[in-house]
């Protein structure tokens, strides 16, 4: 993983600067759909340009630059939908592109390395690669779905409760950290796994496994720390209504 400059981010920062001091963060504008170039502009401007919520925006990016006090505090229902937008896009890039190419890279290992050990790194992966499609479904399917449709009643100017079976304490409970998973198929890399001219392509799976690992960090707490909090919210005040 590229090591950043520990800085705090401000609104009136350049988006130009901040990317540069952290390359990783250009995720960031394409999970929120910013495009580039951003010439001169600070994050505040490109926030307006994008009409989304600059505290939203900084909130995410100093999770990107190693910040650990990220809170649902500062936000409302209202930011609900560029959340959940945001999740969408990055288990796209996770589904459509990251496992695919670390799979990809395991298996051209595999063509290069005989030894026994090689095929429990592609099973390992494999069977972790299918524990978070199972996961990232889930949420595509059960609770983006929901928190959207939170979203909708409490848009009303006289919001109505529509009991649901579902509550997002059931995601708290399905919820769990699936980058924890790495750690076997890391350990296997680095400590068991004999050599057999496969040294680049390793090089590149743990590369590819850390960075992986760093997105999922950041992405768990979003979904952990603001959005789990904001739907338990919105259901309170929809039962309020009642």
């Amino acid at each position: 993983m590229y090591q950043t400059t520990n800085i705090y981010l401000s609104p009136d920062l350049k988006m130009s600067d901040i990317i540069l001091n952290n390359p990783y963060l250009m995720l960031l504008l394409e999970h929120f759909g910013i495009e580039v170039p951003l010439q001169e502009k600070s994050l505040q401007e490109i926030c307006l340009e994008n009409d989304l919520n600059t505290e939203l925006v900084l909130t995410f990016a100093n999770l990107y630059n190693g910040a650990n006090n990220a809170s649902a505090d500062l936000f409302s229902h209202k930011d609900v939908l560029a959340i959940v937008n945001y999740l969408q896009k990055s288990h796209r890039y996770y589904s459509e592109e990251i496992y695919p190419n670390i799979l990809n890279t395991i298996r051209q290992m595999s063509l290069m390395n005989h030894h026994k050990e090689m095929v429990l790194v592609e099973k390992f992966f494999m069977d972790y690669m299918n524990e978070v499609t199972e996961h990232l479904n889930y949420e595509n399917e059960v609770v983006f779905p929901y928190a959207r449709g939170l979203f909708e009643q409490l848009k009303n100017e006289s919001p109505v409760f529509r009991k649901s079976t579902y509550a997002v304490s059931e995601y708290k409970e399905h919820h769990n950290d699936i980058e924890e998973k790495l750690d076997d198929l890391r350990n296997l890399l680095l400590k068991y796994l004999p050599q057999e001219n496969d040294q680049v392509l390793r090089r590149k799976v743990l590369f590819s496994l850390y960075e992986l690992e760093y997105d999922l960090n950041i992405h768990s707490q979003i979904e952990d720390l603001i959005l789990i909090p904001l739907v338990t919210s919105m259901e309170k005040q929809l039962k309020a209504t009642r």
